[in-house]
């Protein structure tokens, strides 16, 4: 079964930045879409950034020009830098697939706080 670990969230002040991690014990890493996603409680979890196994990306309008998602196929990782963050950027985030991929069991998240 595929482990997912996100690391590198915190609080921050608005305008502040992170930059988060995420390690898959998947061998087939390299031939995936992944993808962050977010959720704050009470609300459902939404998609922030995609990758594809070629990289290209996708963005949601949301955090476009902020947040910047990238790869390294070797260390089977995804990031996502997030610059310029705000408060409604608070939330859990999370890695898994993406697109029309099955999602793998979610893992623990990484919490983001952005509070003055």
């Amino acid at each position: 079964q595929v482990r997912l670990v996100e690391s590198g969230g915190g609080l921050v002040h608005p305008g502040g930045s992170l930059r988060l991690s995420c390690v898959t014990s998947s061998m087939r890493f390299a031939a995936l879409a992944m993808g962050w996603y977010r959720q704050v409680p009470g609300k459902p979890r939404e998609s922030v950034a995609t990758i594809t196994r070629l990289g290209n990306v996708d963005i949601a309008d949301s955090v476009k020009g902020r947040f910047t998602i990238s790869r390294n196929n070797m260390k089977s990782m995804i990031f996502l830098q997030m610059d310029n963050l705000k408060p409604e950027d608070t939330a859990i985030y999370y890695c898994n697939t993406a697109g029309g991929l099955d999602r793998w069991p979610w893992g623990p998240g990484t919490q983001v706080t952005v509070s003055s």
